[in-house]
């Protein structure tokens, strides 16, 4: 008996306001798109080209050059470059 959750991505899913990611053992991390500034101003076909990275524990958008990972997301992690935008417009 594995007594350890998998927390490898099973699938993601984005709408216009937020990132779903569906992890293995059952649960769904939801966040707000806004944490991750390169995926709020991506559109939908370069949003749909994710793919599972990191031996199944990240997300990689190459086109947009943005990387996540499910530790990240289970910790609530925002981008580092949410800050850095928050901090300018302060």
């Amino acid at each position: 008996m594995n007594i350890f959750p998998d927390i490898r991505v099973k699938n993601v899913l984005i709408d216009e306001d937020n990132l779903s990611v569906e992890i293995m053992d059952g649960r769904t991390i939801k966040v707000p798109l806004v944490w991750y500034p390169r995926l709020l101003n991506a559109n939908i076909e370069q949003l749909n080209k994710w793919e599972i990275c990191g031996g199944g524990y990240g997300i990689h958008w190459e086109e947009i050059d943005e990387d996540i990972s499910v530790e990240g997301l289970l910790r609530g992690s925002p981008s580092p470059d949410f800050y850095k935008n928050t901090m300018i417009q302060i």
